[in-house]
């Protein structure tokens, strides 16, 4: 069987889209590893409607990328925050690869807004594909992509 001939459906990349594939479901998510975690703050810095953002918030909060922990601000009712969970952290990769590639390929003549660096050394985040088996970073030509045991034919 060849990729042409397999069913998509059990694709990884189709089944992340489902859940983070939305522009703004992506920009909630980038606020939220930058520390937003109340509606207002993220209705007031990303710009989507009330509607919209309670639809994404619920939709990330379902699929475990977002929980919710309450608060109280004082004279208020009670509210949610919404904090990234282990899930959600690990799409930080995802949002670093996605920023990396805007920054070579999609960046305004003003620069980026956020400079990402590491803690120890100042130098620039950057991502990579490696090899588990900690040999160097790789590029396309140097990886093979065969169809795995989840792979069926389409229908």
């Amino acid at each position: 069987m060849e990729w042409l001939e397999a069913s998509t459906e059990n694709c990884p990349v189709q089944r992340t889209l489902d859940v983070i594939g939305e522009k703004w479901t992506l920009l909630i998510l980038r606020d939220a590893v930058n520390g937003v975690r109340r509606f207002d703050d993220f209705h007031r810095h990303i710009g989507l409607s009330e509607a919209v953002l309670s639809d994404r918030l619920r939709k990330l909060t379902s699929a475990g990328i977002l929980k919710t922990v309450p608060y109280r601000e004082p004279g208020s009712r009670p509210r949610n925050e919404y904090r990234l969970t282990r899930k959600g952290w690990d799409l930080w990769p995802v949002l670093m690869a996605l920023t990396q590639w805007g920054e070579t390929y999609a960046l305004g003549p003003e620069g980026p807004v956020l400079d990402v660096t590491h803690t120890d050394c100042d130098a620039p985040v950057r991502v990579v594909v490696e090899c588990s088996a900690d040999h160097s970073t790789l590029t396309p030509r140097e990886v093979t992509a065969r169809l795995g045991k989840g792979a069926r034919l389409r229908s």
